[in-house]
């Protein structure tokens, strides 16, 4: 009898398996992810709207009944095309194949789309790879999904692009290699999909120019760190699109198709392809290049992407008094591999900066001194027992502005949501030598302020009252822009009111810290100005 059963058991094991396939107008139920559905739901039911030789396309059957319908039937008709057409043969010829017929034994992948929180476009589970006996709420299916809002704008294909590379990414890391790629570096890969299928070569109302916006907004992003927020996708897209600027794709691709991950198999990929340089140096040169991203400073120092040429970090801006000696220090913390800078500008004189990395962590620390004549001096700072000091003489006449780029880079692996954050102090100390500045500098020697000013006006006047304004204590916002807003108009009103007496016997009446900037505010400036 128990060979009997033995017998029946080997059989059973060995029958071809029969894989119905989709079929137009199906409904069917599917596990979806909580933490991105709309309403927080587990699992949703889902109707099958169109099938491509590809992809199969399934809506959440709640909110299809309550949508324009021939407006959706038209969306999912155009991004089948394109991604059979288009998006598939490009991705898996540079990239590799998805695990085909995979799990569910079909060729076809599965779209399913839903509504989901607000910023989220799409997501891959890497659940449906696997059994349901595995992973108790897999799908068992190749499948990615959408946002039933990405799917109505022009980023729809982009979005299923940079989806349907994490898929592809399972089946060259995870099934080939038994090995799971690293968070940070998975994403930027799949962030680079939508610039290699040239989705981004126009760059306004493009994901590209989504991602740079959000990038200006929080610069300082830690690109290894990953908290899956949109900042996060701002500073990795662009350090892939750097990366690939020079290195090439194949950077991206070999290093997915080796049995290493992260920033070690991007050395691996460099060394491959006979790259003298490695991540750190790489990385080090980016934070430069989105600063300064100007090619006649020097090689690596500038986008090679034409819509990312006019692209530059803003800095936080630090001022120094514009006479008498002054001190200026500041402490921050940081995170491994992200850019920092600062730039400090006013002051007179010769001036020291002392940097000190806090706890003995190790810094790459370079600088860049710009000169009167706009040209720059690209230098680094080596740190001895976690300090370093550098001296600059003339400042303010034949140097205008210093800026500081320091990164941690000590962390090279294992990566995760809540990285070890590091800190730093410098200060920044000027001699208080007086030197009348010329007509390249900051503030014009012939310079005085003959109009009045007032809020909402744009004018070179306003850049120099800014300088002005933050010498004498009054913080009014970037000094490098010429819009008198919000912030300056506040400035103006804590400058009036320390000047009260003056401002007032000039203007012939008394002051009471208007905001305006009229004849009284002007001669107490021009005095300062002369002095």
């Amino acid at each position: 009898m128990k060979k009997i059963i033995f017998l029946i058991i080997v059989c059973f094991l060995f029958l071809p398996v029969v894989v119905k396939a989709d079929s137009l107008g199906e409904k069917r139920s599917f596990y979806v992810d909580s933490d991105y559905d709309l309403n927080k739901r587990g699992s949703i039911n889902a109707v099958l709207l169109k099938i491509t030789p590809r992809v199969y396309f399934y809506v959440d059957e709640n909110w299809w009944n309550f949508t324009p319908q021939n407006e959706i039937y038209a969306a999912l008709s155009s991004l089948g095309d394109e991604f059979d057409n288009k998006i598939y043969p490009v991705l898996t010829s540079n990239f590799g194949s998805e695990w085909t017929p995979g799990i569910d034994k079909d060729a076809k992948i599965t779209v399913l789309i839903h509504p989901m929180i607000e910023g989220v476009g799409g997501y891959f589970r890497s659940n449906d790879e696997y059994t349901k006996l595995q992973v108790p709420g897999s799908n068992e299916k190749e499948m990615v999904y959408l946002s039933v809002t990405s799917i109505k704008n022009s980023d729809a294909r982009s979005f299923l692009a940079h989806e349907f590379t994490h898929l592809i990414t399972f089946n060259q890391k995870n099934k080939t290699h038994g090995i799971e790629e690293e968070t940070w570096f998975n994403e930027m890969r799949a962030e680079y999909a939508s610039t290699l299928l040239g989705y981004d070569d126009v760059f306004t109302g493009s994901y590209l120019q989504n991602r740079v916006q959000v990038f200006s907004d929080n610069p300082i992003d830690s690109i290894t760190e990953w908290n899956n927020v949109k900042e996060d996708y701002g500073a990795i897209n662009l350090f892939a699109q750097y990366l690939v600027d020079y290195y090439g794709k194949e950077i991206l691709i070999d290093s997915l198709h080796s049995s290493k991950i992260g920033i070690d198999s991007i050395n691996y990929a460099l060394q491959k392809n006979g790259i003298n340089k490695d991540f750190s140096q790489i990385f080090t040169n980016w934070t430069i290049a989105i600063f300064i991203n100007d090619c006649n400073f020097g090689q690596n120092y500038c986008y090679l992407n034409k819509n990312l040429k006019n692209l530059h970090v803003y800095p936080r801006i630090n001022f120094l008094p514009l006479s008498g000696q002054s001190i200026l220090s500041v402490t921050e913390t940081t995170k491994d591999w992200a850019g920092n800078w600062f730039k400090i500008i006013g002051g007179r004189g010769n001036i020291k900066v002392s940097f000190i990395s806090n706890g003995g962590n190790s810094f790459t620390i370079p600088y860049i001194i710009q000169k009167n004549n706009g040209s720059c001096v690209i230098k680094f700072l080596d740190l001895v027992q976690s300090k370093g000091e550098i001296n600059i003489q003339n400042f303010g006449s034949e140097s205008v502005a210093l800026t500081l780029i320091p990164s941690t880079q000590i962390k090279l692996s294992g990566f995760d949501d809540n990285e070890l954050s590091r800190s730093f102090t410098f200060t920044v100390s000027a001699s208080g030598q007086q030197i009348i500045p010329d007509g390249n500098s900051l503030i014009p020697a012939s310079f005085t302020f003959q109009k009045n000013l007032y809020f909402g006006m744009l004018n070179q006047d306003v850049v120099y009252l800014k300088i002005m304004l933050a010498a004498e204590g009054c913080v009014s916002g970037l000094a490098n822009t010429t819009y008198f807003g919000p912030k300056t108009l506040e400035a103006v009103k804590c400058f009036q009111n320390k000047y009260k007496s003056e401002i007032s016997a000039a203007a012939g009446y008394t002051i009471k810290g208007t905001g305006f900037v009229g004849i009284g505010t002007r001669d107490r400036l021009n005095i300062l100005l002369g002095e």
